[in-house]
């Protein structure tokens, strides 16, 4: 998960999520739109997650979720189910 200087989160999935983080980061072609514009940008939460399908799965979770239940998965008051 990534915050924008304005707060707001950004969940998302990569095999490589340093590089993925970085391109963001820069605002080039292969950011994401919905980060262009509002950085900078801070990685506040990261987990290894088996395979794509199972990372699916996880990110979808998330986004399900509340702020409150967000802010809880970050401060380690919330895990995130097992894929």
């Amino acid at each position: 998960m990534v915050e924008t200087r304005l707060g707001h989160w950004y969940t998302g999935i990569s095999p490589d999520p340093v590089r993925r983080f970085t391109e963001h980061q820069s605002g080039g072609p292969k950011a994401a739109k919905a980060l262009k514009g509002k950085g900078p940008l801070t990685m506040i939460y990261q987990v290894p997650v088996g395979d794509r399908s199972q990372a699916s799965r996880a990110e979808h979770w998330v986004k399900s979720l509340t702020r409150q239940q967000k802010q809880a998965l970050v401060a380690g008051r919330l895990a995130l189910p097992d894929y």
